[in-house]
């Protein structure tokens, strides 16, 4: 067929599009991340700050739940991914031992997935074959599972950005409570961290292309409810030790 291609012509210098949303999900995943060590780390800090003005016990908290938060998240990052690449690992070998066994019939199933996107059956099964001699794995991953076999995630990878977003996150408030002095390190901080997780709302919200507003005020709200119950609760029983 004349004029048929099967890769799409790019511009020089443009992303590739499964590139383009695979760094996408990461920098929303750092969002994420880095939220999760504002909202948490402020959360401890201004409830112990709500029970002493000790800046020694403060900064002492800070660091415990700053490691504690970001060991956490790379563990969970690293369990959650290692998990899905053996998963995925699996399902390849399994096409990988189909393709082996039955190239004809994994042929014609590659061909019966493009009849289903739209396209004529000889030209299904043009472009089938010609993909199929191109990287006959990867053609059938691809179609079929929604895998690359070039580009599994790295847990170790995921572990590292998971923890190092949380620990950006999470000096944001720690630095906030500990440089003012003790009658206003509480509003500082709060002042703070509200303006902090307005920035990720609406970062977040352009990534994932939904309405601002809405991001971000779910965001602020449940960062100073978070805030308030932990001030609270650290007077409380700061008081009732005293």
């Amino acid at each position: 067929m004349s004029g048929f291609e099967v890769v799409p012509a790019r511009h020089s210098g443009e992303p590739h599009r499964g590139n383009l949303a695979g760094r996408l999900n990461w920098l929303r995943a750092g969002v994420l991340g880095a939220n999760d060590g504002i909202v948490s780390t402020a959360g401890l800090v201004v409830g112990v700050a709500g029970a002493t003005t000790s800046a020694t016990a403060i900064l002492t908290a800070a660091v415990a739940g700053v490691t504690a938060g970001a060991v956490s998240m790379a563990l969970g990052e690293y369990v959650s991914v290692s998990s899905q690449r053996d998963t995925e690992r699996s399902l390849l070998a399994k096409e990988r031992a189909e393709l082996a066994a039955s190239p004809t019939d994994e042929l014609a199933e590659l061909t019966a997935i493009y009849v289903s996107k739209g396209l004529r059956p000889q030209t299904a099964e043009l472009v089938a074959t010609e993909l199929t001699e191109r990287d006959a794995l990867v053609a059938h991953a691809e179609a079929e599972l929604g895998i690359n076999p070039e580009e599994l995630t790295n847990p170790w990878h995921a572990a590292g950005a998971s923890a190092l977003a949380f620990t950006v996150g999470a000096l944001l408030p720690v630095i906030a409570i500990l440089l003012p002095p003790a009658a206003i390190r509480v509003p500082v901080t709060f002042g703070v961290v509200l303006l902090a997780l307005a920035g990720t709302g609406v970062l977040s919200a352009y990534l994932g292309q939904a309405r601002k507003t809405r991001a971000v005020l779910r965001l602020v709200l449940g960062g100073a409810l978070a805030m308030a119950v932990t001030f609270g609760l650290g007077q409380l029983v700061g008081s009732s030790a005293l």
